[in-house]
């Protein structure tokens, strides 16, 4: 080590939550990417647009076999033990919240994507304790892209610290948007919230997994992500991310981020009250 500055990676220990959320996303993310091209049977959920496949239901078993071989008395709220719809989403993270200790898990974010050989799918696993979230990770298996944040200790990628990007004007920000499962209440939302953004930003990205906007978000290769109809499987670790990197996460309306959360602003926070207010004006925050 010269004159003491030698840099020093990020490192979790072996028995933390942070390493056991670690490997989880990351055994699950191999094995998922392993899957690819494999997947011959399909299911929908509640819409034509919303896929589950073996593969998800399996790589969520993983993950909870995972974490409750180190704290089996802790909860475990993954996507694909929920019913689909708003309603039965608001339910069971009701339920789960009176839980010390929840794990908050989607086991493919960008099933899709994953179905149809684009390499563009994580895996997103969240501890959250009384309701906040502590832990975040995002594995983008395709990338081996491990995003880590731990709640106070800031955002990393194979320890290599994250910070948001400098924008600080919407015409100079490239901003994601998603096209969620619902057609009749999200999808019309997201296409007025697209028609009114589109002439003021530099540009839109649509790629298909909440997790990685909001990942990316957090690295500074998006200014901001903004989507309605979303669950806390979709935000709850990407929200952490994007905080710890020193940028803003609220509902659409500008209220704090918390659990409850489906329609969501994430920004680099330089540029949130000017895309709000475009959200506001087109009618497109979900809320009205």
């Amino acid at each position: 080590m010269e004159n003491g500055e030698e840099k020093v990676p990020y490192v979790v220990s072996s028995k933390s939550y942070t390493a056991v959320a670690v490997n989880a996303a990351s055994k699950a993310g191999e094995w998922i990417k392993s899957r690819l091209g494999t997947v011959k049977q399909l299911s929908t959920k509640h819409s034509p647009q919303d896929l589950v496949t073996e593969v998800d239901k399996g790589a969520e078993q993983m993950i909870r076999r995972l974490i409750l071989t180190h704290f089996p008395d802790h909860a475990i709220l993954g996507e694909e033990g929920v019913k689909p719809g708003a309603e039965a989403s608001a339910k069971a993270l009701a339920a789960a919240l009176e839980e010390e200790y929840l794990w908050i898990v989607d086991p493919v974010d960008g099933t899709t994507n994953f179905v149809h050989g684009l390499p563009f799918y994580s895996v997103s696993i969240a501890l959250a304790h009384k309701g906040e979230v502590i832990v975040g990770v995002i594995y983008d298996p395709s990338r081996d892209e491990m995003f880590v944040a731990e709640k106070g200790k800031g955002v990393y990628v194979h320890g290599n610290p994250m910070t948001v990007s400098g924008e600080d004007r919407l015409s100079d920000s490239l901003v994601a948007i998603g096209f969620p499962p619902d057609p009749g209440f999200a999808m019309p939302v997201n296409m007025r919230a697209v028609q009114a953004l589109a002439p003021q930003v530099r540009s839109l990205r649509a790629v298909g997994s909440a997790a990685l906007h909001l990942a990316y978000v957090a690295a500074g290769r998006l200014s901001a992500y903004t989507e309605v109809g979303l669950n806390a499987w979709d935000l709850a670790a990407g929200a952490l991310l994007v905080q710890e990197a020193g940028g803003t996460v609220t509902d659409t309306l500008g209220r704090p981020y918390d659990l409850g959360v489906r329609h969501v602003i994430a920004s680099n926070g330089a540029i949130h009250q000017e895309l709000a207010a475009v959200l506001k004006e087109a009618g497109a925050t979900g809320q009205e």
